[in-house]
């Protein structure tokens, strides 16, 4: 093969892959924004299945419009913040967990001894949701948690009844556990195990239990005890550690006492 060729040759695969890569890249630019929108609708979706909220049939967005109201806190307070006085971070349509945290304002390192989510820092702020009725008194409300399993961060909310008492359900949205094991973080059965659990005592301490094993029916801690997710003992830890890390001191604690304080059956 002569020079001549070999020059035309190497001359058509690199016009080839630029034509490619401009392609791709193009293709990447303006399905990015549609992208982001799924991921915002699954997001809505996880909301309102948390809350018990039925969207099938309906547009998920627009029920969340008009049965959910998000609010900013302040952890370390429990109290709500106007989120434009701080940061446009804090606002619910831009929060999210992941920038707020690794913000150096907005965010915090977690002492290992407290790290029981083992999540290394943490938002100063979280957005929360409220399940509003007809008449805008408060039903339930969302919390956001998150916290490691065995090969991920799990990403979900769980929900609690307007007494800030007995659980009204969870769910997980984002994760990359094993698929059958820890991955059952995602069964509609074991989520629904949840829901009329005991999450708190008279003291406001959180009392929930995800055994290793099954649980007795009979036994006398049922009402504040969960399945733990067969064959996956890592992801059934983290799970259990997450959410009593972040229904604990360090997390919404603070919130649920000034609410309680405030009584629970006032609009806030």
């Amino acid at each position: 093969m002569s020079s001549d060729s070999t020059k035309k040759t190497i001359m058509v695969a690199l016009g080839v892959c630029l034509v490619c890569s401009i392609l791709v890249s193009s293709a990447a630019v303006s399905l990015s924004s549609i992208q982001a929108e799924n991921k915002q609708v699954d997001k809505i979706k996880n909301i309102l299945a948390a809350g018990g909220i039925d969207y099938a049939n309906n547009d998920p967005q627009q029920i969340y419009l008009n049965r959910i109201k998000p609010v900013t806190i302040e952890l370390e307070s429990g109290e709500i913040i106007n989120p434009e006085e701080k940061s446009d971070l804090l606002k619910p349509k831009n929060f999210d967990i992941n920038k707020v945290s690794n913000d150096p304002e907005l965010g915090e390192a977690i002492p290992s001894s407290e790290d029981l989510a083992d999540i290394k820092r943490k938002p100063s702020y979280m957005v929360i949701y409220e399940v509003m009725d007809a008449d805008e008194n408060i039903e339930k409300y969302i919390f956001p948690v998150h916290g490691k399993g065995l090969w991920s961060t799990l990403y979900g909310f769980i929900s609690l009844d307007s007494q800030l008492k007995k659980v009204e359900g969870i769910t997980f949205y984002q994760h990359g556990e094993t698929p059958g094991l820890g991955g059952e973080v995602d069964n509609p059965v074991w989520k629904n195990s949840w829901k009329g659990k005991i999450a708190f005592n008279d003291k406001g301490d959180y009392i929930i239990d995800v055994l290793k094993g099954k649980v007795d029916p009979s036994s006398s801690e049922a009402y504040r005890q969960v399945d733990g997710l067969s064959g996956s003992t890592l992801t059934t830890r983290g799970v259990d550690n997450l959410l009593k890390y972040w229904l604990g001191e360090n997390g919404y604690k603070p919130f649920l006492e000034n609410v309680k304080a405030e009584g629970s059956d006032e609009k806030i």
